[in-house]
């Protein structure tokens, strides 16, 4: 997290709505319960809602995010945001910002999906729509998205020192074999689109179906294993097999998949990155996960 932090409120998201979007000037400001780390999320009226980079390195991916949804919005079969307005530094604050439609809905952080097959199809479904929309204009990697959807080899380092420091708290042989393996492989195809934080708090459920997906603020087109690291961090047994079943995923791109899950999960127990205790505990319980998965 960069130290060039600003506090982010409801007066500033006011401020810099009237002044600059003065026909929503009288529209309530709220903000949105676990907005997220990356950015703030404050609902703008009933059917707008305001996003506004938390730090420095997530600034630029406003211009990522808005002519990447523009384009792939019409061409996936569930809803994602859609951009509005994007707005100008002002008041303090030194980025820019976005506004988009509200998409009603719960995460499936706040709501766990009912029929967990039923999710896994969903989202397979999902991701292979797109991927198969065409990638010849879309942004590529770069250090705006944290790299993802780039090769392995960017966080190969780091990855080795969370190993290092987990020397004696998990199979850590097994975890540099399954690391190696999949850093030996890479992406063959023509570049596709990634849409980089498959999570579950950027999943929306409606009447228990997934719904829409949202925070594209790491999309780019590149090699899509990152998109498949949810296989490890939140399915398990044959959940995880249903939702492999349903992808259009060659073996080499699972197997790098399950290397993003080990590394994020890595860097989070070793203590290479700020988190807290559950997302601890989780990721603990992904490491298992990805050894099990090899042992098989």
């Amino acid at each position: 997290m960069s130290a060039n932090v600003v506090q982010i409120d409801t007066a500033l998201v006011r401020a810099l709505v009237s002044e600059q979007f003065p026909q929503w000037a009288n529209e309530p400001v709220n903000p949105v319960p676990r907005s997220g780390w990356d950015n703030r999320t404050f609902r703008l009226g009933t059917d707008l809602l305001v996003r506004m980079p938390s730090a420095a390195e997530y600034a630029a991916q406003v211009h990522r995010e808005q002519p990447s949804l523009t384009y792939l919005g019409p061409r996936l079969p569930l809803e994602t945001p859609t951009p509005v307005a994007m707005g100008r530094p002002g008041h303090g604050y030194p980025w820019p910002w976005s506004v988009y439609r509200w998409i009603p809905g719960e995460t499936a952080a706040d709501t766990p999906p009912p029929e967990i097959d039923q999710f896994a199809t969903d989202l397979a479904d999902f991701l292979n729509a797109l991927r198969s929309v065409g990638g010849d204009t879309g942004p590529p990697p770069g250090p705006e998205n944290f790299y993802r959807g780039a090769g392995l080899a960017v966080y190969d380092k780091q990855f080795r020192k969370s190993q290092t420091r987990l020397h004696g708290q998990i199979n850590t042989t097994t975890a540099l074999q399954i690391w190696d393996a999949a850093l030996a492989t890479e992406w063959m195809g023509d570049p596709v689109w990634v849409h980089g934080d498959i999570a579950l708090g950027n999943l929306l459920f409606r009447a228990g179906r997934l719904a829409a997906v949202i925070d594209f603020g790491q999309v780019c087109v590149g090699d899509p294993a990152c998109d498949y690291a949810i296989a490890w961090t939140y399915f398990r047994g044959h959940e995880r097999e249903t939702f492999r079943k349903r992808l259009a995923v060659d073996g080499e791109t699972w197997q790098r998949g399950s290397a993003w899950a080990l590394w994020k999960a890595s860097i989070i127990v070793a203590g290479l990155t700020e988190t807290n205790a559950i997302e601890a505990m989780s990721a603990r319980q992904t490491i298992k996960e990805v050894l099990a998965d090899a042992a098989r």
